[in-house]
């Protein structure tokens, strides 16, 4: 675990030390799981940012390809003023034409490490020491085919949502093969039997660790919304339907995740079956054991291990094991069996397929089994850009940039529309934070859809 500390005098822990010794921004240090920690001050957004703090133990070691540990503690301050690790993940060409070049133009990628179970908080200034604000919380799940990305990616920050008084908190996960890899030695170690959902235990060790520590920061534990796209989008789904996680969560946010289909859907083989397979393909490479697995320096490991292909192609992601996920989320939608909270479900015009009927065939049967509303989006905004090979209109997470307002990170030649419609839609996304309805305290013209009513609501630029 990497933590940068920094040692206060005996009177600056009692009263509190800032970074910015010149702000006027109190910047508490806050008693949290482990140990002590102090954010940085953004003085002109009037917002505390904590970066790379940890949620579980590093997953390194004999803890490869087991359940994520509690956090080692650690005995001086720790100042949380850099982002951690990614997870272990290829790295991106920032001139493909494609995401490369979309969200890793600046050569931004971090370092890959195993040891990457951190979170980042941002709240608003004067919410930090505050348990009694109670302000609400949202935890970002990046996507990224379960096999890339992380949670302080150029096109995520929280600084738009703490203005807004929701407390932001984005996490990282083990993925592709370190986060999701079925094997019969690990199945026979593990108390159920079972292997394989590592990435999918850390998201829920995040959720949980939110939940006890959220408090210091300023949040109430008791609303928290989950909100991710892609696979984090399916990860949301997934959180709303594992036993272990659907209780902890208030109201949930699925970016083109899909609804009431097999797009992005959890593998319903048996473990058994996944085992074997995994295990007929690793010995055919001369990895027999579980040992000679857990020996590797992790950047053979994936090399050896990206050579049986990344994705879901050789099930690197979630899978119905029957301890963390017992149904497709498909089956528990139509049992109510998911969590029974307010949904916010859309895509983009131009996604990885049309999801508009999976999406309102969710409405309807939430319509039909619960009282609960579900709210459906479609992101119709073509995005602009200056003639250089790139992604072309609403693509696949193309409204990244308008959900966390950084659009002026971007290349594109955005117009003063795209900011303001970048305005309404974290206004929308915040309010359904709040107060499970993106039009805020009051009805206004997003309607839930219903049976009768099918409503989805569109975000285009408005000249």
């Amino acid at each position: 675990m990497k933590i940068r500390t920094f040692l206060c005098g005996a009177v600056l822990l009692l009263t509190g030390c800032s970074l910015n010794q010149n702000s006027r921004i109190e910047n508490p240090i806050l008693s949290i799981e482990g140990g002590q920690v102090q954010g940085v001050v953004l003085d002109s957004a009037n917002v505390i940012v904590y970066r790379g703090v940890p949620y579980a133990a590093p997953p390194v070691g004999d803890l490869r390809w087991k359940r994520p540990q509690p956090v080692k503690a650690w005995d001086t301050l720790m100042i949380a003023d850099t982002f951690s690790d990614a997870a272990m993940q290829r790295i991106r060409n920032p001139k493909d034409g494609n995401y490369g070049t979309e969200f890793h133009f600046l050569n931004n990628d971090p370092k890959y490490s195993e040891d990457c179970l951190y979170l980042n908080v941002w709240a608003p200034a004067g919410a930090p020491g505050k348990p009694e604000k109670k302000l609400p919380v949202a935890m970002w799940v990046h996507g990224g085919a379960y096999s890339g990305g992380w949670g302080f990616e150029t096109e995520m920050d929280g600084v738009a949502w703490a203005q807004r008084d929701v407390i932001l908190v984005t996490i990282n996960y083990r993925l592709s093969g370190f986060g999701f890899l079925n094997y019969p030695e690990l199945s026979a170690e593990d108390p159920d039997g079972v292997s394989g959902n590592y990435g999918l235990l850390d998201q829920i060790a995040a959720l949980k660790c939110i939940r006890k520590n959220i408090e210091s920061f300023g949040g109430d534990p008791e609303n928290i919304t989950v909100f991710g796209q892609s696979a984090g989008g399916a990860s949301i789904r997934n959180l709303c339907l594992s036993p272990m996680s659907k209780d902890l969560i208030a109201r949930a946010i699925i970016q083109s995740g899909g609804g009431l289909s097999d797009l992005i859907s959890t593998d319903a083989k048996s473990q058994t079956e996944l085992d074997a397979a995994m295990k007929e393909k690793l010995d055919g490479m001369g990895l027999t054991t579980l040992a000679a697995l857990r020996a590797l320096p992790a950047d053979t490991l994936y090399k050896a291990m990206g050579k049986l292909g990344w994705g879901r192609g050789i099930s690197f992601a979630p899978h119905q094991d029957g301890v963390v996920l017992k149904q497709s989320f498909e089956e528990a939608t139509y049992s109510g069996t998911i969590a029974n909270i307010p949904y916010m479900i859309g895509y983009t015009a131009d996604d990885m397929g049309d999801m508009s009927k999976p999406i309102l065939n969710f409405a309807a049967v939430r319509d039909s089994v619960s009282h609960m509303p579900t709210y459906c989006y479609l992101f119709d905004r073509k995005l602009p850009d200056d003639g250089r090979p790139c992604l072309k209109g609403a693509f696949h997470s193309s409204e990244l940039w308008f959900v966390f307002h950084t659009l002026g990170r971007s290349w594109r030649p955005f117009t003063e529309a795209d900011f303001r419609l970048s305005d309404e839609m974290v206004d929308a996304w915040t309010n359904f934070a709040k107060y499970g309805n993106p039009n805020g305290k009051k009805d206004g013209a997003w309607t839930p859809a219903t049976r009768e009513n099918p409503y989805v609501h569109s975000f285009n630029i408005k000249e």
